[in-house]
């Protein structure tokens, strides 16, 4: 018997189909790389993993993950306070902190966790916390589970920020929460700026660095790194998720005291389950290479890479968000284009999604491409090759090709 409730639900789905916003979830039937195999039993390229820097099949990585399922198997069913803390957990914990040059990093099951276990930990009703209107769903639902007074700026705005300060000046504390890169546009945070404002009105400054941590900056230090104001970022967010490996996993990092409350508070944290030892010893490996050599050869290839696409695809004439990030948006602006256009990259062998609402706002519907240090130029020029026939046939070129 079918309640009300799922009548209503059966309709707004026939609604989401009918606008063309409807997200179907393709089945990849290999391990993640720059070439998959999709179920249908065809090699495509991949060009929207955030696997950064190709770690996420990594040889090397397999193997350091072999060696911790030998030595701690698969899981710690505790959380860390009760039995759930391994020396590899705190290892880990350190080896972030010293990455980033922060004094203590607590760990989580995912950056979702991490940010949700952030606000309402650490402000109060009679705080204010400043949001970037752009920031990442995991932000502002932790914003939402706090009790501070909640202010919004315009995305990467100054002047709205520095309003939105004025008007929390009454705030016992105030805390300014960005992405260090806005994942849906590439765009980073100007991060000089708000650190320039966080000091003028006495701010704490939280930065959200999962699209940038361990290939933006000379030391693949994120968005802080690259802008050189790492020492004046309070509290650093991030995943493992994403260019570390890619598996899961999220992280706090910051001033000691606040990841001592943390793991007296955060409710995340203190109920849920530990981080894997696989992950957690695999994430371990990872920080190592990106400390040398290789790390510094993966992250100049993948800026190569960046470039190299953009250059050719503007070249085409498509109509891409600018930026220094590997994620380089495609702009279609209708969202059944943006599907229609995905599905006919896919038939010519190239793996892209179309990004439509609620993912990005009414009328921005895109193709957002991500590039990886595992994409050799042959991929890229096939990729670049795939988008103007589609583009053509779809005519969405600026320009003739």
């Amino acid at each position: 018997m079918k309640t009300a409730l799922l009548k209503h639900l059966e309709t707004e789905i026939g609604a989401i189909k009918e606008a063309g916003l409807y997200k179907p979830e393709r089945v990849i039937t290999s391990r993640q790389s720059a070439d998959i195999t999709v179920q249908s039993g065809d090699h495509v390229l991949n060009f929207c993993a955030n696997n950064y820097l190709g770690l996420a099949d990594s040889p090397q990585l397999v193997r350091a993950a072999k060696d911790a399922l030998d030595k701690y198997a698969f899981g710690m069913a505790s959380v860390r306070f009760i039995c759930g803390t391994l020396d590899i957990h705190k290892e880990l914990e350190k080896k972030i902190s010293k990455f980033l040059g922060t004094e203590d990093t607590i760990l989580y099951s995912s950056c979702f966790d991490a940010n949700g276990g952030l606000f309402e930990t650490l402000l109060g009703a009679e705080d204010a916390v400043i949001s970037d209107e752009l920031n990442h769903a995991s932000i502002i639902d932790g914003v939402r589970l706090c009790k501070a007074q909640r202010f919004r700026y315009k995305n990467n705005d100054m002047a709205d920020l520095e309003r939105c300060l004025k008007e929390a000046s009454g705030a016992r504390h105030r805390m300014i929460a960005t992405d260090g890169v806005f994942s849906m546009d590439g765009y980073l945070a100007n991060l000089p700026a708000i650190c320039d404002l966080a000091d003028k009105y006495d701010a704490t400054v939280m930065v959200d660095d999962s699209h940038a941590v361990g290939f933006m900056g000379p030391n693949g230090g994120g968005t802080p790194d690259h802008f050189g104001v790492s020492d004046r970022i309070d509290i650093y967010t991030g995943t493992m998720g994403k260019a570390l490996g890619g598996a899961s996993g999220g992280y706090t990092s910051g001033n000691a005291v606040i990841i001592e409350y943390l793991r007296q508070r955060s409710r995340p944290y203190l109920f849920s389950n530990t981080l894997a030892p696989v992950i957690t010893a695999t994430t371990m490996a990872v920080l190592d290479m990106l400390g040398g050599a290789e790390g510094q050869a993966m992250r100049d290839k993948l800026r190569e890479n960046s470039q190299y696409f953009r250059s050719k695809m503007e070249a085409a004439g498509f109509d891409l968000l600018q930026g220094e990030h590997p994620i380089i948006p495609v702009m279609l602006y209708d969202a059944a284009l943006a599907g229609k256009f995905a599905d006919a990259m896919l038939k010519r062998g190239v793996y892209v999604v179309g990004f439509s609402f609620p993912v990005v706002p009414k009328g921005k519907a895109r193709i957002r491409t991500q590039m990886s240090c595992a994409h050799e130029k042959a991929h890229i020029d096939k990729a670049v090759e795939a988008f103007i026939a589609v583009g053509k046939e779809l005519d969405v070129l600026k320009k003739a090709a």
